[in-house]
């Protein structure tokens, strides 16, 4: 389980990224990966998951 905070997340697309707190890596996240609902400075935790285009934050949820 990773630690993050939300970049930039759009409702109306449904989409986003999340910063890792430990490797400062962005990672995308999709409406479909969330568990709750978030929105940009939010402190997450989240799971990786392969996707099309690298890793995905998936299993998202409050910290």
């Amino acid at each position: 389980m990773n630690k993050g905070t939300v970049k930039f997340f759009n409702k109306t697309k449904g989409f986003g990224f999340i910063k890792d707190e430990e490797s400062n890596n962005e990672y995308f996240v999709h409406v479909t990966g969330l568990v709750d609902e978030i929105q940009e400075n939010d402190e997450v935790t989240f799971d990786l998951q392969e996707g099309k285009k690298g890793l995905n934050a998936v299993n998202v949820k409050l910290a």
